[in-house]
């Protein structure tokens, strides 16, 4: 008997491996290499065999694909704050503990959306959060349940006066203010402290080079969707979708693409920071054009929209001239709600290359740019049954 359980102890002992138990023996030349060199891996090696058992290949993954600076830098009990309120999360909620464990890694444990300041969000975000999921029977009521109130929760409102782009969740908070880019981080951490698989997207710039945007995808069953801060009332449908859908495939400039905390062999383009590379990212581009064909041809053969073409001219004294024809930025409204935005044709481009939209019947639609004085001005057009070409002046 003293034999077998000398033989169970030796195997459970071998079985550990260098960094301890609960470390799966793939993570071994992982943490290998990002502890070479690094001038605290013996304190991270003791934060590692200071984590209970059950946590501990979460923080052998963070540890093991955390950018360098955060590595050398990063406040230990933040990390160590980090591990513990994400696995009790997945203690408390059911669809957190029904993830596979690579998009719990991946897509809940990390402490960080992109490149902003390393703040104790989770501690904060848990109990704030909590209290909009505990009714909730699914991930989809969880996640229509967070998107619904975090601008009520965090207080923070859309705003580009904001001290900079790549906000954290305090700096965001203290300045009740923020960009798409600081909404997005607020919203991807909300989600995580609710145990909801979530990550960071954007686009350096649409199609027509009009600017770029930052929004949220969530994992559900093995597929992704997108949404972002102030919610559009349901998943995979936004202001840009017509935009996304003609985001570029493997263009830098004009994709789309979704970060990514293990290495994923590309990294996320930043507009704020553009030599950085240390952000990983996947390129989701064709997902997104893929997902609003299916969605354009569904809204076709629903016979109850019809497409309207917005064309900008110098003046109108010179309508129909292709040489007076101006590239200019229009946004298109129906109420308060932003219906999509594009890019008018200049002079130089084929008199059948127009902006359009594909616009419901039977509404009143409100066209907004910025004439040559800077002004903002407004089209407004009713909707019929037929085919609608809107048209705009500069001055």
């Amino acid at each position: 008997m003293k034999r077998i359980i000398f033989l169970l102890l030796g195997a459970c002992l071998c079985a550990c491996g260098r960094y301890g138990c609960g470390v799966p023996a793939g993570y071994e030349p992982l943490l290998d290499a990002a502890l070479a060199g690094c001038p605290r891996a013996d304190s991270l090696r003791q934060l590692l065999r200071q984590t209970p058992r059950e946590q501990r290949e979460g923080m052998a993954f963070l540890i093991a694909h955390m950018p360098r600076g955060d590595r050398d830098t990063m406040r230990l009990d933040l990390l160590r704050e980090n591990v513990e309120y994400a696995y009790r999360a997945r203690r408390e909620y059911p669809w957190t503990r029904a993830l596979p464990d690579s998009v719990f890694l991946n897509e809940v444990l990390p402490y960080a959306a992109v490149d902003e300041v390393r703040d104790s969000w989770r501690a904060d975000f848990y109990p704030r959060f909590a209290r909009r999921v505990a009714l909730c029977r699914d991930i989809r009521a969880a996640i229509d349940s967070v998107n619904r109130n975090i601008a009520a929760d965090v207080g923070v409102e859309y705003n580009t006066a904001r001290e900079k782009t790549n906000q954290s969740p305090a700096e965001s908070m203290r300045q009740h203010m923020a960009s798409c880019t600081g909404l997005s981080v607020l919203l991807v951490d909300a989600l995580r402290a609710a145990g909801i698989p979530a990550r960071f997207a954007g686009t350096p710039a649409w199609h027509d080079d009009r600017g770029n945007h930052s929004w949220v995808e969530v994992w559900i069953d093995g597929r992704w969707h997108f949404t972002e801060y102030y919610f559009p009332g349901r998943l995979d449908y936004a202001w840009f979708f017509a935009d996304a859908g003609q985001a570029s495939p493997d263009d830098r400039a004009h994709g789309i693409f979704a970060v990514s905390f293990r290495p994923a062999g590309d990294w996320f383009p930043m507009v704020w920071s553009e030599d950085s590379r240390e952000v990983h990212g996947v390129d989701v581009s064709q997902r997104y054009r893929d997902l609003y064909a299916s969605y354009e041809q569904a809204l076709v053969a629903q016979g109850r929209h019809t497409t309207v073409t917005f064309v900008m001219y110098d003046s109108a004294a010179h309508e129909g001239r292709s040489d007076a024809r101006v590239a200019a930025n229009v946004d298109v409204f129906c109420g308060a709600e932003q219906m999509g935005g594009g890019r008018t044709a200049g002079p130089r481009q084929d008199m059948n290359d127009a902006l359009r939209f594909l616009l419901e019947k039977g509404k009143s639609y409100t066209f907004r740019y910025e004439n040559a004085r800077g002004e903002t001005t407004e089209v407004t057009a009713e909707v019929g049954d037929a085919p609608l070409t809107v048209t705009g002046y500069m001055r």
